[in-house]
């Protein structure tokens, strides 16, 4: 059995027990005039950049894609070319007395549309092409502009020089009134073509330059690691490895034409390498050249420091 609880005289109040240690509030508030810790993730530093140069077809990308544009307004001009022989007129006749007036394409005697030689079953015009020649002087002017900037390099102050001389010659041609005239023989010489036409030239184009761009410049390259240097100079050749120690990059002087109008903002890069393979060539536009430049001096900046910090 229990014992009962002892019993305290009137008036008597029983000791309070002791109260429990309280432990220190500890403040998680961040000081005045320091920031918090980032949590965001860390930057991870590059392991390895990869540079590769492209030879000149990599600039021909406007003309496959003017002549893709040239296709479509062709197509949506809802026009279509009969195939009539020299001599061919073209006659009003009325069929009836309350009918429209029609217009008859009348070809010589003895030939018809289409000529004899075409093999159709419809003899009906389906050739798309446009009410104006306009397209086809723009996708003549952007073919002979690439073939002269592909073939011509002008650098530095020659460049700009060049654009310059570009744009004077044009506003004084239009402040004499000679581009109306100009327009009107260009207009003369009609230089037109069908859709199928444009898609003739325009897609094998943009499958050899897509292989060209992403297949077989990539057979060249300079890799840059920390501490080696990887190159591959010519398609067929093996790789050499080289120390990183006495590389040296420079970049040569922009062609505004090239390297800024159809380029993207490439360049070309001088490569130069110590120890004893001691190679000397270049990588002919590189795109984004300066960011890579510039990630390529980081990681042997940061190679650099490491070593610094294991000899010290």
């Amino acid at each position: 059995m229990n014992p009962a609880p002892a019993a305290y005289p009137p008036g008597y109040a029983p000791p309070a027990a002791p109260a429990a240690p309280v432990a220190p509030a500890v403040s998680t508030a961040t000081p005045p005039g320091l920031a918090p810790a980032a949590t965001g993730p860390a930057v991870v530093p590059d392991r390895e950049i990869r540079v590769y140069g492209h030879n000149n077809l990599f600039y021909w990308w406007p003309v496959w894609a003017v002549g893709f544009l040239m296709a479509g307004l062709t197509f949506l001009d809802g026009h279509v070319m009969a195939i009539a022989p020299e001599g061919t007129k073209v006659e009003q006749v009325q069929p009836a007395a309350n009918c429209k007036t029609q217009e008859l394409l009348v070809p010589p005697p003895g030939q018809s549309i289409p000529p004899a030689s075409a093999k159709s079953d419809d003899p009906s015009p389906r050739l798309r092409v446009a009410a104006n020649n306009n397209y086809g002087v723009i996708f003549a002017g952007t073919l002979l502009l690439v073939v002269m900037i592909t073939n011509f390099t002008l650098r530095g102050l020659a460049s700009v020089i060049a654009i310059a001389g570009i744009i004077i010659v044009s506003l004084f041609f239009a402040l004499l009134g000679w581009w109306d005239s100009i327009l009107l023989w260009l207009g003369g010489v009609d230089v037109r073509m069908n859709a199928g036409g444009y898609i003739a030239i325009a897609l094998p184009l943009f499958v050899i330059w897509l292989f060209s761009t992403f297949v077989y410049d990539h057979y060249t390259y300079l890799i840059v690691t920390r501490g080696q240097v990887r190159i591959r100079q010519n398609i067929g050749d093996g790789e050499v490895a080289v120390d990183a120690s006495g590389l040296s990059l420079e970049k040569k002087r922009d062609d505004l034409f090239r390297h800024w109008l159809v380029g993207l903002g490439s360049g070309d890069l001088h490569v130069k390498t110590g120890g004893p393979a001691n190679l000397d060539f270049e990588l002919n536009n590189v795109l984004f050249i300066g960011p890579k430049l510039n990630r390529i001096q980081d990681l042997i900046r940061e190679k650099e420091t490491a070593a610094q910090g294991a000899s010290g």
